[in-house]
């Protein structure tokens, strides 16, 4: 499964585990745009995580799944930087 991952975290440090622990499960393509393509168990893992990281009174993650259909039509111009044909399931 694909998904984009934004997030708005208002201090560095949690920004920071934030970004280390999306860089697990899949590529930053914006400051704080991460894309992963994994399965539902490893989904569930990583907002684990993430959760215990972030102030639920300050930050927040946003999940956008996309469909295989709706994965099929992105389109990039400029320099790609999201996923390439590995997967990334933890």
């Amino acid at each position: 499964m694909h998904y984009t991952v934004a997030y708005d975290i208002t201090d560095d440090k949690r920004r920071n585990k934030v970004a280390k622990i999306l860089k697990d499960f899949g590529n930053r393509i914006q400051f704080s745009v991460f894309e992963c393509n994994t399965d539902r168990r490893a989904l569930l893992r990583l907002q684990n995580r993430l959760e215990k990281v972030i102030d639920f009174s300050e930050d927040t993650i946003t999940f956008y799944h996309l469909c295989g259909a709706c994965e099929k039509q992105i389109n990039r111009i400029g320099v790609k930087k999201g996923l390439d044909e590995q997967s990334y399931i933890v």
